[in-house]
This record gives structure tokens, sequence and C-alpha cells, in this order.
């Protein structure tokens, strides 16, 4: 058996879809249905009810998901501490963060999190879909991301144990040198030059939340679109349109920025941790009792 058989099986049972999780597997859709196909061959049952849509799990597929999840844990644990020097082994974690909240927030998490606890870090940044996706699949062992009522990210409760860790605030920020000449909610005739998040993006959903939520007509352009808030910040500093920012990554250059809004154009974020309840880990249990605390 490959281990990729079961990275390839969780994608499945996490999006019900094979072209979905194929494209999240990197791998054309025959190959992957090929290595699902191998997996079912050589546990000798069904694991994909393939006779419906959207695709589910049979009973022996749910059966097979969460040992699966455990299977792969314990391997991905192992390899990582047999490959490490006897002199240098630290319990690992891995964990996965949005990019803003890696750069913003991790650093000085990580200090505090690790002290006394002889842990070391594994990072996997990435957008909150790929980070949620290397949770369900066993790939890193614990989740942090952004949170809102609104834009739910949706993993059982009864397997994925949850803390929260604090809010972001996502507002609309200028650079202070040209403030004087934007102002929300634009003006058809002249509109904001706008610097976006990418579509499909959770901060990008965010804030279109945001603008729905002001109630108020908004006339803006975008001219530049990026998955990352960093690059947005970079660009808003040089004084070349507006862009929404979360405060993890507006704090690092707060001189420079102005908040264009009284919190009318804003939306508060909650900050989330999650950990599948089965991962017995010895590491991530102190993190998470770190966290806790």
């Amino acid at each position: 058996m490959d281990i990729t058989w079961l990275q390839d099986f969780l994608a499945v049972a996490e999006t019900g879809n094979f072209t979905r999780a194929a494209n999240d597997r990197n791998a054309s859709q025959p190959a992957f249905s090929r290595r699902i196909q191998a997996l079912e061959a050589w546990l000798g049952v069904a694991l994909i009810d393939r006779s419906v849509f959207p695709t589910r799990l049979t009973i022996e597929g749910e059966r097979f998901r969460d040992q699966a999840a455990q299977i792969l844990r314990n391997l991905l644990d192992l390899r990582t501490e047999l490959g490490a020097e006897p002199t240098l082994r630290r319990d690992q974690v891995r964990l996965a963060l949005p990019h803003a909240l890696a750069t913003g927030r991790l650093p000085e998490w990580w200090v505090d999190w690790s002290e006394g606890r002889a842990l070391s870090c594994q990072l996997v940044p990435g957008n909150v879909h790929d980070t949620v996706t290397s949770l369900v699949a066993g790939d890193v062992d614990m989740l942090v991301c952004f949170h809102h009522a609104q834009q739910p990210i949706h993993l059982d409760p009864d397997v994925y144990e949850r803390v929260e860790l604090g809010t972001e605030k996502l507002k609309p920020y200028a650079a202070r040198h040209v403030a004087e000449k934007f102002s929300l909610p634009g003006d058809p005739s002249a509109p904001l030059p706008l610097l976006a998040y990418s579509s499909g993006t959770y901060l990008g959903r965010m804030v279109d939340l945001a603008i729905e939520s002001s109630g108020q007509s908004f006339s803006a352009t975008p001219i530049f679109k990026s998955d990352m808030a960093d690059v947005l910040r970079e660009l808003t500093l040089t004084g070349t349109g507006v862009a929404w920012l979360p405060d993890c990554t507006a704090s690092r250059a707060e001189e420079r920025l102005v908040a264009l809004d009284d919190d009318k154009w804003s939306m508060t974020l909650s900050v989330v941790a999650y950990r599948d309840r089965n991962n017995g880990s010895r590491a991530l249990n102190r993190l998470w009792s770190a966290i806790s605390q």
C-alpha cells in the first residue's frame, strides 16, 4: 500500500467530489481514480459509493476514514522521529496557517507556545481552503485560521476540537501620505483604485461581506489582485490604492497606514485553532495545552 492512497482517500472523503479532490492533490482525475481503486482493491472493499452525487463514502468507507487519518499521522510522525539526529530530536508539530497569520502572528505565538515544552514546528502556510484540506488529510496536526459566522469553516465538532485564540479586524487602509485622496464609498465618476484579494479567497469573501453590510453603493475599480495580504499591504504603502487588511498585516506598518472608516466598512474575524480529537500525538497534546490556557 502507498501512503499516497490514504491521502487521496481522505481528500475525497472531505470534498465529496473526485474532480475537486484530484485538483487539491495536484493529480489528473484518471490517475487519482486509479489510486482510489488500488486502495479499495488492497482492502477488498468499496470505500466510495459511486452511484450517488455528490460522492459519498460507503459504510466501510466511513469506518475506514478515522483509521486512515490516524494511520497517516502515525506514519508521518514516525518518519519525522526516525529522520532526526538523536541529539537534536524534539517533538515536532505540523501547523497549517493562512499566510497572513503565519507572517503576522505565528512568530510571537510560537515563542510563548513552545517555551519549556521541547517542541519543534513544521509550518505549512497556504490559503484557508488548502490549510483546512491539510488538516483533514492528516498532513498537519493543527490548523489555525480565520472564522466568521457568515463564512464558517465546516469541520465536524465531534471530530475536530476547537479553541478560539483571539480576533482580527479587517479594515480598509490607504497609505498615510495619500489618504486624503481616498474616501469611502468612492465616486462613480472617479472609482477608488482597489487592491483586492483573488476571487474565491477567504479574505476576499469577507471584504465582499463588509461592502455588502455597509448598506452603501461602493464604487471601485480593481487594479491588482493577490491571494496574500502582505503583498496588498506593500502595494498600499506605495500609495497605489486601497486595500482591506487584517490587523496582523496592517500592524507591521501602522505608522504609514491610515484606516479609512469608523468600522462601518470593517469585519471582525475570529482566529481559531482546530485539531483532530483522534490525534494522540504527544507533541500536539503539549501544544494544545499551551494554547488552551
